[in-house]
């Protein structure tokens, strides 16, 4: 049986603690590796942990089947197909209702990170993916740290608070509720993580500029298979493709570990398409006795249910639904806002008298750090050497110097 990290006792008991803190544990011979709950009034039994698992793995003993179905309906979230083995039941029935795509990168074949780029990549795209990693590295003291097996309580405390920082301002940016960020949910993944590190099912990967945050990445560890769960950067370093970077540093940290996997889980996006070479489904899996009414009518429903929410998912409704709820909520975002601005060459000299020295690493200037990190980008300099000042005759109007590169920013919204 796998080392599935989603029926870890630490993983159970903690979610049940916060979701379903009076449900009795239920367990059945005929399905191994996978515990339930009840629901209150109805025989109908879910998986432990239900959709935040990022992917259950169990077996049947089709022995046992016929003696525990009985009226009982079995509702299984979240079971990657390549991990079911097209099991056939002598008595009863399965339903399989499949949900959402999944995503791996197969590290077998690969000695190192530069091998799988030079067999996944043509040269260009390598050339380019490469180069982002160079410009961050050259524009900032840039640091990347893996915690696996061990961490600092205090350690973990601050890197879920600028984790939690990190992921509302990105969706606050989008303009679009998340889950994740759902104050149970949220404590959840707080509590549980860090016993999770320690057990070797979880880790952490961070990204450091001169030791501020500026990317997270929560990862479970399943046998040798890392899979991302939640992972998050600070938008102002967009320019700098922080998950590309992220990407290539968890495979380098995969293939020096003997990892041979990196799952993506579940949930499309383009960059997973793009670097993966593996695609599953995520299937949702019903067993019930179909010779009785009362289970083949709830199976009925519950797939019908599932069925018109992944036609919705792929209409792309659901998104919709998000960005209305964060509109309706009123959400106002507490870090950077959303800037217009313009760079222009200085074609005359400067008068130091018109113009006054700014930190903009300190309100109320903070809001120039997206700018600044763009103009490091685009002039190849580091953020050590960059000076920053304002006219006094227009707020709107800064100087960014470099060590070799000087422009003019004007704030068009300011």
């Amino acid at each position: 049986m796998s080392n599935n990290p989603f029926s870890s006792k630490t993983f159970i008991t903690t979610w049940i603690l916060h979701f379903k803190p009076s449900a009795h544990i239920y367990s059945f011979p005929f399905l191994n590796g996978i515990s339930f709950y009840k629901h209150p009034f109805l025989p109908l039994f879910t998986n432990l942990g239900r959709n935040m698992t990022k992917g259950l793995v169990y077996s049947i003993n089709d022995e046992h089947f016929i003696k525990e179905i009985k009226n009982k309906v079995f509702l299984i979230y979240d079971v990657p197909d390549y991990e079911e083995k097209g099991t056939v039941l002598t008595y009863g029935k399965i339903d399989r209702i499949p949900q959402y795509p999944g995503y791996i990168i197969n590290l077998a074949k690969y000695k190192d990170l530069e091998h799988f780029m030079a067999l996944t990549f043509n040269k260009k795209s390598r050339y380019k993916l490469k180069s982002y990693k160079r410009k961050l590295e050259s524009c900032f003291n840039i640091e990347y740290k893996m915690f696996y097996g061990q961490i600092s309580k205090a350690e973990y405390i601050h890197i879920f608070e600028e984790f939690e920082k990190l992921l509302r301002n990105r969706f606050i940016q989008k303009g679009t509720t998340n889950n994740n960020l759902d104050p149970k949910e949220w404590t959840f993944y707080k509590e549980v993580t860090y016993p999770m590190i320690l057990e070797n099912r979880a880790s952490l990967f961070v990204t450091y500029n001169e030791g501020q945050i500026i990317g997270v990445t929560l990862n479970y560890v399943q046998n040798n298979s890392l899979i991302d769960a939640i992972t998050v950067f600070d938008i102002d370093y967009s320019q700098f493709s922080l998950g590309s970077i992220n990407i290539m540093k968890l495979i380098e940290w995969c293939l020096e570990n003997k990892f041979d996997k990196l799952d993506f889980s579940k949930g499309y996006y383009d960059y997973k398409k793009r670097w993966c070479n593996q695609e599953y489904q995520f299937e949702y899996h019903l067993y019930y006795n179909n010779k009785a009414i009362l289970p083949k009518t709830m199976a009925f429903a519950i797939k019908k249910f599932f069925t018109l929410k992944q036609f919705l998912r792929e209409k792309n409704l659901a998104d919709k639904i998000h960005k209305l709820s964060f509109r309706l909520k009123g959400k106002k975002a507490f870090g950077t806002p959303n800037i217009s601005y313009e760079f222009s060459e200085i074609n005359q000299e400067l008068e130091e008298q018109d113009l006054v020295n700014i930190d903009f690493k300190t309100p109320p200037f903070t809001f120039l750090k997206s700018i600044i990190f763009d103009f490091l980008y685009f002039n190849n300099e580091e953020l050590k050497n960059i000076r920053v000042k304002q006219f006094k005759s227009n707020q709107s109007l800064f100087v960014i110097l470099g060590k070799s590169t000087a422009r003019s920013a004007t704030i068009k919204n300011l």
